[in-house]
């Protein structure tokens, strides 16, 4: 029984999710710190993603245009700049924390938009990006003060996660401007920044250095680029072109609801009554703003019922 496109982007993209749901694990267990992980995640994800755009034949000159390199690069920085932080949040939070606010970044990617180019954003839209933020306070354990009395390292790596969600905003605005530029060919330019830049601004990544590592803790630095870099994102971006806007849209949490699970089964990590529902919230908001649910407008209506009557008369 052969499946249709969308059955098998719908398999593919899940199975992408579930993937990247294992990368708190191979932060963890690697045990080194956020800017020696992040160097090795794009020297090997740099390496597995070059042989596979080699193979397909994305490598023409057609892609590589002055302001495509320019904003690749950039995009870069800001990318790199954003896994340092989420690395370094997992070390000070939990895996689930970390994920849960990283994943409030399609809304800023919704108000940098209307910033930036005048969208109107509409009583709706806000009303899911504000249930939104409140989700992101019940999910992050701010809520509940006895849980960070003395905890500065723990707030400071929610800052961390959620400045990365902001970058990581910004880096998926640049690549919708470039539409013409394969999305392996974007990453690869995002790891061959990592590989050329951390070395300079971290001593720690240096050739003495690589003997302290141990035979496991190298497994899990080739796992981070190979599989949670070249084949996660090679799954990812082969599965959207055959799926719709709402099956992505669903199908997208299924990376921040496997690492909740697994940083409960593997760790004992599990999130309080309080911060699921935080992340139900965000669930939720999410999908309204990527489907357009209607939020505010019933209230509105309730409260001002001949509006639309008014609205249709003119």
């Amino acid at each position: 029984m052969s499946l249709s496109q969308p059955q098998q982007g719908a398999i593919t993209l899940a199975s992408g999710g579930l993937l990247m749901g294992t990368l708190g694990v191979f932060v963890e267990e690697a045990r080194l710190d956020a800017l020696t992980l992040v160097f090795f995640r794009c020297l090997f994800g740099f390496l597995s993603l070059a042989a596979y755009c080699a193979w397909k034949g994305f490598f023409t000159r057609a892609h590589f245009t002055r302001r495509t390199v320019v904003l690749a690069l950039i995009s870069g920085v800001l990318m790199v700049t954003q896994w340092v932080g989420f690395f370094d949040a997992i070390h000070r939070t939990s895996i689930a924390v970390a994920t849960v606010v990283f994943h409030v970044q399609p809304f800023w990617v919704v108000l940098i938009g209307a910033a930036l180019f005048n969208e109107r954003l509409g009583a709706d839209r806000l009303g899911w990006i504000a249930a939104a933020f409140v989700g992101l306070v019940l999910a992050s354990g701010v809520a509940a003060s006895g849980n960070l009395q003395g905890h500065t390292s723990y707030l400071i790596g929610l800052g961390e996660a959620l400045f990365g969600s902001l970058l990581y905003a910004s880096v998926t605005l640049i690549a919708k401007s470039l539409g013409g530029l394969r999305p392996h060919l974007l990453t690869l330019a995002q790891c061959a920044v990592g590989v050329i830049c951390l070395p300079l601004i971290a001593p720690l990544i240096a050739p003495l250095t690589l003997t302290h590592i141990g035979p496991m803790q190298w497994f899990w630095l080739i796992g981070m680029g190979v599989l949670h870099t070249g084949l996660a994102y090679v799954l990812i971006y082969g599965a959207l072109p055959k799926l719709s806007t709402p099956v992505i849209a669903v199908l997208l949490f299924v990376y921040p609801l496997t690492a909740i699970v697994v940083d409960a089964l593997v760790y004992g990590r599990a999130l309080s009554l309080p911060q699921l529902a935080g992340m139900a919230l965000i669930v939720m908001a999410s999908l309204g703003v990527n489907l357009g649910w209607p939020l505010l407008s019933p209230l509105f209506s309730l409260l001002h019922p001949g509006g639309r009557a008014r609205r249709r008369v003119e």
